[in-house]
């Protein structure tokens, strides 16, 4: 055989590698993209040994960028974001812009220009979105309210990188770059005019996408999923997905990632949705770790020998610098302590929208190799940390809460809404239920509750839903009810019922902890995650716990049983 084979060598050797060093990752309980970033490293040409083809990994890595940032756009949900609008906005704007100047002063420093420094920070000042959502899930935080803040940050995050990757071909003459072509005369037309055509590209390219694509996409996905073909149903999906991003990129100019981005959106309108991801999954996992194993190739190492303090610098950037303006912010918005610390080491490390940047900041002539080896070195180190700053928050919660009365008097001073108002009816507040977590679960507990003339006081970290459910005239509390003076404010001590609705085990003990002390007789609901954590809460004396699956296969089971007993009761009766 003399035939090329070097696509075949290049996925190969990259697919075994990076399985390799993922497994190996993942059993030092670090994330696997680290494993699959240093598989790059090893094959590409900044190591001895087997060198693979650089031109063939960045198409694949091109791939990989379109199909991960359909998923981000597949996932986007606007609702969830609206629920937490208020710090994930002006908290992820702030911080963005913390933390660029920080990378943008450092540059400054080492004597880039404007255009390379304003990249830097830019890549330094947005986290990944695979590090973020694969760390809280595993953890079993993102469906609480410290999650769902931590991912509207983040996906605030993501709309902004995406409107600079618009943008920023546009000033690149401008930062000193190459000028690109917005529209044969954008140059002689000075800055304002290449912004406006571009922004005008993309005005086109958005409008069209919702006004027609968010109809006929899905319905092409209805069409085809009447076939009954799973393969092609999944082929549908990839092919919108690649189909999209190459006609945003060729016909407006716009960016494969922003296309991809809104071919994900426009899917999600479709009731098929779910099953669009689900099916899209493998093909999405297996080009994304291409991807980081792209990013890898492109870094070499001999930047730790050579510019170790400049390394030190970025990643005291991303993890200090990030994490304590994150933390301030939190804090400031008077969210609970928890949340603070599991929001800023959520946001700790930087990822693909970095490496995205960064390829497009020299594609532009806007940043330099050194830059994006920086950039790839911060990447790598941050995101091996993480899980460390994730072990650590537990532990620095305490030591912060038993050494520091300013921090506890930070996390909940002068707060209106961490204690009920003074005009709550105190009729309201003997024998009620506490309902801690108003998610899907909890609303849905209260709803039932109140309609059957049973008092609730809720607990929920979400100051907005807090003050939200206050409008509307229930008794809400605004804190983690993990800590006992939020419970205490609940007026827990003369509760009949605690109903925690949050599948966070160790917290959940915390809970009943407080309750049994202050009301040793109340009795105890609680959900849990699994069926060990619910043997768990049944031996701290949970009168009941409830399992999502455990619940769902009893609910089946009944239905099943009532049915066929009045389908006998019938046939007995003929």
């Amino acid at each position: 055989m003399h035939h090329d084979i070097s696509l075949i060598t290049t996925i190969s050797v990259a697919l075994g590698l990076a399985l390799v060093l993922g497994f190996v990752a993942a059993r030092l309980r670090l994330p696997a993209l680290l494993g699959y970033m240093i598989a790059g490293v090893v094959i590409g040409p900044g190591t001895p040994g087997f060198v693979a083809d650089m031109a063939l990994a960045q198409q694949l890595a091109e791939i990989g960028v379109i199909l991960l940032m359909f998923g981000v756009g597949l996932h986007f949900s606007l609702s969830d974001l609206m629920a937490v609008r208020r710090i994930a906005i002006v908290g992820a704007l702030a911080q963005i812009a913390v933390a660029t100047l920080l990378g943008f002063s450092v540059a400054r420093w080492w004597g880039w220009d404007i255009g390379a420094s304003l990249v830097f920070g830019l890549a330094l000042s947005v986290a990944s979105t695979v590090v973020l959502l694969r760390g809280l899930e595993a953890r079993g935080l993102l469906d609480s309210a410290n999650g769902r803040i931590a991912v509207g940050w983040l996906v605030v995050e993501d709309l902004v990188m995406v409107f600079v990757l618009v943008i920023l071909p546009a000033l690149a003459g401008w930062l000193g770059g190459r000028p690109v072509d917005a529209g044969g005369d954008a140059e002689a037309g000075g800055l304002a005019l290449a912004v406006a055509i571009t922004l005008g590209k993309v005005a086109v390219f958005v409008a069209l996408m919702l006004a027609g694509g968010r109809r006929l996409f899905p319905w092409l996905l209805w069409q085809v999923a009447r076939t009954g073909s799973r393969e092609l149903f999944t082929l549908a999906v990839v092919a919108t997905a690649m189909g999209i991003a190459y006609i945003a990129s060729i016909i407006f100019g716009v960016s494969f990632a922003l296309g991809a981005f809104f071919a994900g959106m426009v899917l999600r309108e479709s009731a098929l949705s779910h099953r669009a991801a689900e099916e899209s999954l493998p093909l999405r996992d297996a080009f994304a770790v291409l991807f980081f194993v792209s990013v890898g190739m492109l870094f070499d190492p001999g930047m730790l020998v050579e510019s170790p303090a400049k390394v030190l610098a970025v990643v005291a950037i991303i993890v200090f610098g990030k994490t304590i303006a994150a933390f301030a912010l939190v804090l400031l918005f008077r969210y609970p302590l928890n949340t603070a610390l599991t929001v800023s080491a959520s946001l700790a490390q930087i990822g693909e929208f970095s490496f995205i940047l960064a390829a497009l900041g020299i594609s532009l002539g806007l940043l330099s190799a050194e830059g994006q080896n920086l950039i790839l070195a911060g990447a790598l180190i941050s995101i091996a940390l993480n899980p460390l700053l994730f072990n650590a928050l537990e532990p620095l919660q305490r030591w912060i809460r038993g050494r520091s009365s300013l921090a506890r008097f930070m996390e909940r001073s002068s707060d209106p809404l961490a204690e009920l108002p003074m005009s709550t009816d105190l009729r309201r507040l003997t024998g009620h239920a506490v309902v801690v977590g108003y998610g899907e679960v909890g609303s849905r507990v209260a709803g039932a509750l109140t309609q059957s003339g049973i008092s609730v006081v809720v607990a929920e970290q979400n100051r907005e839903l807090v003050e939200q459910l206050r409008a509307r005239g229930l008794a809400a509390v605004s804190g983690d009810a993990a800590e006992p003076e939020v419970l205490i404010q609940a007026h827990v001590a003369r509760a009949r019922l605690l109903i925690v609705t949050i599948a966070d085990t160790l917290r959940t003990r915390r809970m009943m902890e407080t309750a049994r002390l202050l009301k040793p007789d109340i009795q105890i609901l609680a959900r849990a995650s699994g069926d060990e954590d619910a043997r768990m809460l049944t031996r701290d004396g949970a009168a009941q716990v409830f399992v999502r699956e455990q619940e769902l296969a009893r609910g089946i089971s009944n239905s099943a049983i009532e049915l066929l007993a009045a389908r006998d009761a019938t046939q007995d009766q003929h």
